[in-house]
């Protein structure tokens, strides 16, 4: 009998065995080792010392933290300015049982997002190129006297990774609002109709209250992805682009950690990165938490 009652005991560790390997070994490890590091200078993969906060006070010492950190706003910003809205907008109208079509303009519209960054970098560099871009033929060939080389990627960057996020993620956040508009009260919507609400109305004080979570949920998403946006430059500017306009938050910690080789800096950077994610998410759950 205590025999079977020890094996009963612990049986559940034994199925936990594996995650809580996987888990201290691919997680929890890494992260000590990059909070050691984050407090140490390097040298080479197995050598460093400890130098306190000096990485950070060198980070924010460094002009390129800043540029870094102002390119990543920036695009964070559009990211939840024009993406969202432009996403949501397009949601309401596929939401409408009347549309002729809808599943299909949802497939299309959703279909970018299962291309990868690597592929629409790619597709964009094409369509951007200073002579034989897609952007500068169709000019050419509408516009009278427009020149035959205009370097969009270099004259307009943050426009140009904006654009390319735009066709990449509006349909892919579009699909959590259809899913939170399919949710609705249909009574409280015909509750409006009969108090005489017009379409602008009913979508302010019953549809937007209804999918407040959800909108939620999209803008914290898509705050966290823009702040670790790195291969879309990475591939579709060759680097941090004309005077580093193109220059990310991991871009700038790539740099520092594989091509200068300063674990200890790119730890600094990585870290400051996760502890301002951690703080935007402790916000996020606070304000659902008041709602």
């Amino acid at each position: 009998m205590k025999t079977s009652a020890n094996h009963t005991r612990w049986t559940p560790y034994f199925f936990l065995a594996p995650f809580l390997l996987t888990f201290c070994v691919f997680l929890a490890y890494p992260l000590y080792e990059s909070a050691i590091l984050a407090f140490s200078q390097t040298y080479g993969p197995s050598h460093h010392i400890w130098v306190g906060f000096a990485n950070f006070k060198n980070m924010a010492n460094d002009p390129d933290f800043w540029i870094a950190l102002k390119n990543t706003t920036v695009y964070t910003l559009a990211s939840v300015t024009i993406q969202l809205p432009l996403a949501l907008i397009l949601a309401l109208i596929l939401n409408q049982p009347g549309l002729k079509g809808r599943t299909i303009f949802r497939l299309i519209f959703f279909l970018p997002s299962l291309v990868g960054l690597v592929f629409v970098a790619m597709m964009f560099s094409l369509m951007l190129g200073d002579r034989d871009g897609l952007v500068n033929v169709m000019l050419r060939a509408i516009v009278p006297g427009f020149p035959r080389e205009f370097p969009w990627l270099q004259n307009y960057v943050m426009p140009s990774l904006i654009l390319a996020s735009l066709w990449m993620y509006v349909g892919f956040n579009m699909v959590y609002f259809l899913a939170a508009l399919q949710s609705v009260s249909q009574d409280a919507i015909d509750a409006a109709n009969i108090d005489g609400a017009n379409a602008f109305q009913r979508f302010l004080y019953v549809t937007l209250p209804e999918i407040r979570p959800v909108v939620g949920f999209v803008v914290l998403l898509s705050v966290i992805g823009s702040l670790q946006l790195f291969e879309l430059p990475f591939v579709l500017l060759g680097g941090p682009g004309p005077e580093r306009s193109g220059l990310t938050l991991v871009m700038y910690l790539y740099q520092n950690g594989f091509e200068r080789s300063d674990l200890g800096f790119a730890s600094a950077i990585g870290w400051t990165l996760a502890i301002l994610l951690m703080g935007l998410a402790l916000i996020q759950r606070r304000l659902s938490r008041n709602e």
